[in-house]
């Protein structure tokens, strides 16, 4: 990763290589994404802007040829992302910007890829109708409808657009502040207030039901992200080793129950100020 980060930033021409290369490939979008949000933060939006200006053609073709918006939507939303991370040095409003990511390309897919998501309706329903046969006391699973299939289209495209960034963010510090990536992720805090406002109003969509949950979900991105980074701040402080953070991360992986945990924590270290507290503290580790 160092190899591709320090050919990107050689120049224009090596930047522009390897982002059409990877904006033209449904599978290595993130790359593009991620190029142009590291070009974008170590020289600037005028830069970062027009090297978007050339990835948005193979990514529009994409769109025009299989119908898929995906690379467009990843590379749109990390630039504008990657933007805000220049002109503002502060995450939390970056990744309050994801949830807006989110929310428009869920909205975009709904208004303009209607079709796609109906044979997406059809292949779910297909496939639920098969595996209920197979469910005992004729219990129901509920196939995900337009709405919902937008809603995790649109969250998945907030995921990848906030990974992208921080990709490119470790980059940038891979290669002109070794150490600077550590640092700042094990700071990165929400304020309380807007912590319990992405609380409630994550409940207050998801009340409406299965067909608005990846709705829902979309205001627990920043969340997960302040818990994950409390995770490896609190790792570091206690001197645990990646072996540790791999295991939790497959847990947290596979197992909803800890998603709701780092939200939780996440949300707590917000109001009570934990990692604060173990400043203060200096060495202490309890």
């Amino acid at each position: 990763m160092r190899g591709l980060a320090e050919f990107v930033m050689r120049g224009r021409p090596q930047a522009l290589l390897v982002g059409i290369i990877g904006a033209s490939s449904l599978m290595f979008a993130w790359v593009s994404a991620a190029v142009v949000a590291l070009v974008t933060l170590r020289k600037g939006t005028a830069e970062g802007a027009a090297l978007l200006a050339w990835l948005i053609l193979p990514a529009g073709f994409l769109l025009a040829l299989f119908g898929d918006p995906g690379p467009l939507g990843l590379i749109l939303g990390t630039a504008a992302l990657a933007f805000m991370l220049r002109s503002m040095v502060a995450w939390q409003p970056v990744l309050l910007g994801a949830i807006g990511v989110g929310v428009i390309s869920g909205l975009m897919m709904l208004w303009f890829a209607e079709p796609q998501l109906q044979m997406m309706v059809k292949m779910f329903e297909d496939f639920f109708a098969n595996l209920q046969t197979e469910m005992p006391d004729g219990q129901q699973v509920p196939a995900p409808g337009i709405v919902t299939l937008a809603g995790m289209l649109g969250l998945m495209n907030a995921v990848t657009c906030v990974l992208s960034l921080l990709l490119a963010r470790y980059w940038q510090a891979l290669l002109y502040n070794p150490g600077g990536f550590r640092d700042e992720f094990h700071a990165l805090r929400l304020s309380p207030q807007v912590a319990v406002l992405l609380t409630v109003l994550m409940l207050a969509v998801g009340f409406y039901g299965f067909e608005y949950r990846p709705w829902a979900v979309l205001f627990a991105v920043p969340l997960s992200v302040a818990g994950i980074a409390f995770i490896h701040a609190r790792a570091a402080h206690r001197g645990l080793g990646v072996g540790w953070l791999s295991l939790f991360y497959v847990f947290w992986l596979v197992l909803d129950p800890v998603k709701m945990v780092v939200i939780g924590v996440a949300v707590a270290d917000s109001v009570m100020n934990f990692r604060g507290r173990w400043q203060s503290q200096g060495g202490n580790k309890d």
